[in-house]
């Protein structure tokens, strides 16, 4: 199996014949002992991928275009209260794997992990390159955006009402509806709490904006099981 990597649009255009590796890749190269002769697949996140191999620690040779997805048919996003600890490390790469098409961080009132100002940009960037290297692993052509951290009435004042997203759920414990797996083409927002839950203000906040509360079963998931049980639900193996 070849070994893949990200080279995002603004470091290289990737064509047919020989590519310099940003820095990062090179490292990313020399970090796997990779020697040359060896096999590549390379994706920008703009869709498919080509197909190379390595000449050397800096530079790639280019061979052929494939335009192959491995995307969801269906479009679930994920609104979390982040879970403390290496916890949203997981989650992110998860969610990744099993075909999340956005993720956002949100702050709430019980939220364990409060990140603000520098300290959340610099967390951020460190779970995107983490959604990356889940793309690079899986298969993925394309980097589903870990969005900046927001507050839950910040980020509900920004929600597109975009006719790609039919679905808004909340995941409840106490809700009776159980959540419905998606059918092809349709979108979803699904919004869990962090580890002590969303208070009830939140809650009623959530309802007045459309999300509906559903449930995952009898049992209490954690904060960074819920999302993702949720997520291979909704896609249903899609």
């Amino acid at each position: 199996m070849a070994f893949r990597f990200y080279i995002p649009p603004t470091e290289a255009a990737l064509a047919p014949g020989t590519v310099l590796m940003p820095a990062a890749t090179a490292r990313h190269v020399k970090v796997l002992r990779l020697t040359a002769g060896e096999a590549v697949t390379v994706f920008d996140g703009t869709g498919g991928e080509w197909v190379g191999e390595l000449i050397d620690s800096r530079t790639l040779q280019l061979h052929r275009h494939q335009a192959v997805e491995r995307e969801a048919q269906a479009h679930v996003m994920l609104a979390v209260g982040m879970p403390a600890n290496e916890r949203m490390d997981a989650l992110v790469e998860k969610a990744v794997e099993l075909g999340v098409a956005r993720l956002q961080p949100l702050l709430t009132r019980r939220s364990v992990l409060r990140l603000q100002g520098e300290r959340a940009e610099r967390r951020v960037a460190h779970w995107q390159g983490v959604a990356i290297a889940a793309c690079e692993q899986c298969g993925r052509n394309r980097v589903p955006e870990v969005a900046p951290v927001a507050s839950l009435p910040d980020w509900l004042g920004r929600l597109d009402d975009g006719s790609a997203v039919s679905h808004r759920c909340l995941l409840s414990p106490v809700a009776t509806a159980p959540l419905q797996p998606l059918t092809r083409g349709e979108g979803a927002w699904m919004v869990s709490g962090p580890e002590g839950g969303l208070d009830d203000d939140e809650t009623a906040l959530l309802q007045r904006a459309g999300f509906r509360p559903v449930s995952l079963g009898p049992r209490v998931l954690r904060a960074d099981t819920a999302p993702l049980a949720a997520l291979m639900r909704a896609l249903g193996g899609l």
